[in-house]
């Protein structure tokens, strides 16, 4: 979810860098850096934690007169948030900056060592100032050094770059992550998304994968495989609000259609070929552990629930779980064998962090799961692990509840792999469901479509019923949840075995039921208790990738080789029809009535 912007021209550098980082602070980042080449001389600055930090660091700096300069706000996925993991990082005489993910970076940076290059950093971004170097070192000129740094990288990445060898120049390159040129009156402007530039560049053209170039004199020479080409600018919308946006009619769309990218950032570095790497935890984190205790309120509760089936079965320790609000109030007993683990979207969950404080009173281990960093529960916790969902606006969870089942999933491995109680094959099979996993989030148009037409079916009735078995229980609660927090319909979520048990007293025509029907876990149990429902005239959506012939709607899935993989494509679909529910009766998806984003009281 990092932030980058970029200038050339004779304006006053840092307050243009500063400002424009600061409207991408709703993408998230836990650290910032801004570098300067005026004339022939390089300024740079850094600072971890909030943009302030780095404004007291450069109170005292002006860049007056034409320059060139580039800023970032980084979201920590190789190495920690520490000034030298932050961006820009630095060659001898150049400057980079860089959102996305070197791939072959390992490759690169053991190339780079055995030519005797010294790294600063543990990231994958400082490979390419390296090899840039390297490239000019052997007499390339500036931006054929660059050009051959692109063509060596593998992955996704938007790039900017700034040396003394050419100290007019900046040097750009896009594949799978957004930059857009800006263009003011006599200079030029990079960003990552709209907000940075709107009000100081009229018009804007944005990169193309493949494409790189560089800018000189105000004049943008850009190129791709077929060599230079001319490109058409567009108007830049004027509303920093709908910029953000990106289009989208609601952040909560928003977001949704973002969770496949974020769960990207959320692996990377993480999920490796035959092994789940947390850089957070060390090997003697889990010493003496013998169960987990996880606490957490309202979607983190259920993502929480989610991972315990995946605890016991794929780790095989015991895993309780427990709503923060009533643990406090029920004297628990805490033992030294256990780790207490905390959930929060904002790590400010009011219940969720005395709870934490009791657990900690009693001397248990912690460790938070957590999309905001330096946030009361992970300066509370013994250990924590970010999320990187980014700044989530929307008050009904999405990306965050999707990141924070991945990262309980990868811990789940984790402590198999720690305590050896999970087999090479199982701990392969589930890395290969992970890595899947990006692109069982992708939206598919059709599938938004489909889901927009049959909403209007769904909004009269006396309620609904999610339903599911398994990890698919957690994720009925889940889907019920969204739709309660922002179409005000009653809607409630059971084990799909429990119906006969009480619920289906209230089946009639008029009772709406979503059943989750995965093809890899349980089918024909949870069609018999589908057909139960159908039988009493109960309106059936089902959401598989199997047929069903008695219900009224199906949304057919495409995934069915893992129940985790399933469970991420089938949480898209209800967060979807959630969101067209409400949007076909009028309410404010952003924000739902009685609701807030971070619940700080008790």
């Amino acid at each position: 979810m990092c932030g980058i912007v970029g200038y050339i021209g004779p304006k006053e550098k840092k307050e243009i860098l500063l400002d424009g980082l600061q409207e991408l602070e709703y993408r998230g980042y836990d650290s910032a850096g801004i570098a300067v080449i005026e004339g022939e001389k390089l300024n740079s600055f850094k600072a971890v934690g909030k943009l302030e930090n780095l404004r007291e660091k450069t109170k005292n700096y002006a860049s007056d007169g034409f320059g060139v300069a580039i800023g970032h706000t980084r979201w920590a996925t190789h190495g920690k948030p520490t000034e030298l993991n932050a961006h820009p990082h630095l060659g001898s005489y150049s400057y980079v900056v860089h959102n996305g993910i070197i791939e072959n970076y390992q490759e690169l940076k053991n190339e780079l060592l055995s030519d005797g290059v010294n790294f600063l950093s543990q990231t994958d971004t400082e490979t390419i100032v390296h090899l840039f170097e390297k490239y000019h070192k052997e007499g390339f000129d500036p931006f054929e050094a660059f050009k051959r740094t692109i063509e060596r990288l593998e992955g996704a990445y938007a790039i900017l770059l700034i040396t003394e060898a050419a100290p007019d120049t900046i040097f750009f390159a896009k594949n799978g992550s957004p930059m857009l040129i800006g263009f003011g009156e006599g200079d030029v402007y990079f960003a990552s998304s709209d907000t940075p530039i709107i009000g100081k560049a009229n018009e804007v053209y944005y990169l193309e994968d493949g494409e790189y170039g560089y800018v000189q004199n105000a004049a943008v020479h850009l190129f791709d495989t077929q060599g230079e080409k001319h490109f058409t600018k567009a108007p830049l919308v004027a509303d920093k609000a709908m910029a953000q946006k990106d289009g989208y009619r609601f952040f909560m769309e928003k977001e949704i259609y973002e969770q496949s990218r974020v769960m990207g950032e959320t692996i990377m570095g993480r999920v490796l070929e035959n092994e789940i790497v947390l850089d957070e935890l060390d090997a003697s984190f889990f010493e003496d552990i013998n169960a987990i205790k996880i606490c957490a309120c309202g979607t983190s509760y259920h993502s929480a629930l989610a991972s315990a089936y995946l605890f016991e079965r794929l780790a095989k320790i015991r895993c309780d779980v427990e709503i923060a609000s009533e643990f406090r109030y029920k004297y628990p007993l805490l033992t030294k064998d256990t780790l207490f683990i905390t959930i929060s979207q904002s790590g400010e969950t009011a219940d969720t962090l005395e709870a934490l404080k009791m657990a900690k009173r009693a001397g248990l281990k912690s460790l938070s799961i957590c999309n905001v960093d330096n946030s009361s529960i992970v300066r509370e916790s013994d250990r924590a692990i970010l999320t990187r969902a980014g700044i989530e606006k929307g008050v009904a969870s999405t990306k965050a509840f999707a990141t924070q089942t991945m990262v309980l999933w990868m811990l789940s491995l984790y402590v198999g792999q720690e305590k050896k109680t999970i087999s090479s094959d199982v701990l392969k099979r589930e890395i290969d469901a992970m890595l899947h996993t990006p692109k069982a989030l992708i939206v598919e148009d059709t599938l938004h479509e489909r889901i927009h037409r049959l909403s209007k079916r769904y909004l009269h009735g006396h309620g609904f019923f999610f339903i599911g078995r398994d990890i698919f229980y957690p994720l009925a609660l889940e889907g019920a949840l969204k739709l309660k927090e922002i179409s005000y319909l009653h809607a409630e979520g059971y084990p799909a075995g429990e119906m006969k048990h009480g619920p289906i007293a209230l089946a009639d025509s008029e009772l709406f039921t979503i059943a989750l029907m995965p093809k890899t876990m349980h089918y024909d149990k949870i069609k018999s208790n589908v057909e139960e429902l159908s039988a009493r005239d109960a309106t059936i959506c089902a959401i598989s990738p199997e047929p069903f012939d008695l219900a009224d709607d199906f949304i057919q899935t495409q995934y069915s080789s893992h129940p985790m993989v399933e469970f991420f494509e089938m949480m898209v679909v209800t967060q979807l029809l959630a969101l067209e529910i409400s949007i076909r009766l009028g309410n404010d998806v952003d924000m739902p009535r009685n609701l807030a984003k971070s619940v700080t009281v008790e």
